[in-house]
């Protein structure tokens, strides 16, 4: 029985800058940072909702993502227009200004750093 999702990954060249930009920008819940692997490398853990998010340094991992749009993270806001306007202002890079998906609720899409997407998303009301 799948009893929800742990935890996303993200593997990244320089994962210390890529969590200080989730930590400081994009305002994420940092939870911890601990050795990771042989080498004692550093990974980073943040809480968003139930679920984690761990940057890892990852030997195959080389510069920016090439295809950013294939998994994007979704961040559940409560004020899609304040959290937006607060991103634009920290000088997060916007893909995708604020949109309405009817029957969901609005989206704005952004880009890490590492060149990888992730969404603002005001979810509507159930």
């Amino acid at each position: 029985m799948i009893k929800g999702l742990d935890a996303v990954l993200i593997s990244s060249e320089n994962p210390k800058a890529l969590a200080d930009f989730y930590k400081d920008k994009v305002g994420l819940q940092f939870e911890d940072e601990f050795e990771y692997g042989e080498k004692g490398e550093a990974g980073f853990m943040f809480k968003v909702g139930a679920t984690g998010l761990t940057i890892l340094p990852h030997d195959k991992v080389k510069g920016k993502n090439q295809d950013s749009s294939r998994i994007m993270l979704n961040i559940e806001v409560d004020d899609e227009e304040v959290e937006v306007k607060r991103l634009k202002e920290a000088g997060v890079k916007v893909v995708q200004d604020v949109y309405h998906v009817e029957g969901y609720g609005l989206i704005a899409t952004f880009e890490d750093p590492d060149g990888n997407y992730f969404q603002f998303v005001q979810v509507r009301a159930s």
